[in-house]
């Protein structure tokens, strides 16, 4: 048990250590909700109210007075794991939009399980033609979610018949932090080639000395994070109040 503990309890302070840095201001994690106000915060687009839980504690932040003091009366009391909850949101605040919950997951180098299998993975230059062919041929949707164009490093690709099938790479984060990214074309997934590319880009992270991060919503990227090793330490929400919000205080 204290060989487990060992490693968690050191990804989550580095965990959290990113997180109250780019909250952009003086907020820590608590138990219990305390909404900053800073309009600069990067836990969610500008404008927005953004909240991250890492193990039992929360950091939120939100552009303005008004909006932290929405935030923070309606999510008052709630235990830290259930601030992120869509329905609790959707229940207790006026929403206009909402961006997640994603699931964050961090990877001690002792503990990743490389996946190569029997596939393998070349770094391309995120210029190189094929990397780009594969880019256009991706959905919005798909491109969004992985954050692949975003990648600061060599595209690790899986290039099948000439093209690319998949490819991760990550970007540089504050902290030491490398935020993974990796897609797999539609018509190749479901045979490991995300695990691959993903695997490649990890190494290449750990070998840096960075600290990987996995944020994904979809079951099936997920998957693919534990199966490195990476441990999913909590999430992170990002909430637009409607415009037509009204004062609670009586």
């Amino acid at each position: 048990m204290g060989s487990d503990r060992a490693p968690v309890g050191a990804l989550t302070a580095r965990a959290r250590e990113l997180w109250e840095y780019l909250a952009g201001t003086a907020a820590g994690f608590a138990p219990a909700i305390s909404v900053a106000v800073s309009p600069r915060s990067y836990l969610c687009p500008r404008g927005w109210a953004g909240i991250v839980v890492i193990g039992d504690a929360a950091i939120a932040t939100a552009p303005d007075h008004e909006t932290a003091r929405l935030v923070g009366q309606a999510l008052s009391g709630l235990p830290a794991a259930s601030l992120t909850g869509t329905e609790v949101l959707r229940r207790r605040l006026p929403l206009g939009e909402i961006l997640g919950p994603a699931a964050l997951a961090y990877l001690d180098p002792a503990e990743f399980r490389p996946q190569p299998g029997d596939t393998v993975t070349a770094p391309l230059d995120p210029d190189h033609p094929a990397f780009r062919q594969f880019l256009r041929a991706a959905g919005t949707d798909d491109l969004g979610e992985s954050g692949i164009q975003e990648i600061t490093t060599p595209a690790f690709a899986v290039r099948e018949h000439g093209q690319v099938a998949a490819a991760a790479g990550y970007r540089d984060w504050p902290c030491g932090i490398a935020h993974l990214c990796v897609l797999t074309a539609p018509a190749a997934r479901g045979r490991g080639l995300a695990r691959a590319a993903a695997s490649a880009a990890v190494a290449h992270a750990i070998g840096e000395g960075r600290l990987p991060q996995w944020r994904a919503r979809p079951e099936a990227s997920r998957r693919v994070a534990r199966a490195l090793g990476f441990r999913e330490l909590g999430s992170q929400v990002s909430i637009r109040l409607t415009t037509a919000v009204t004062s609670r205080e009586h």
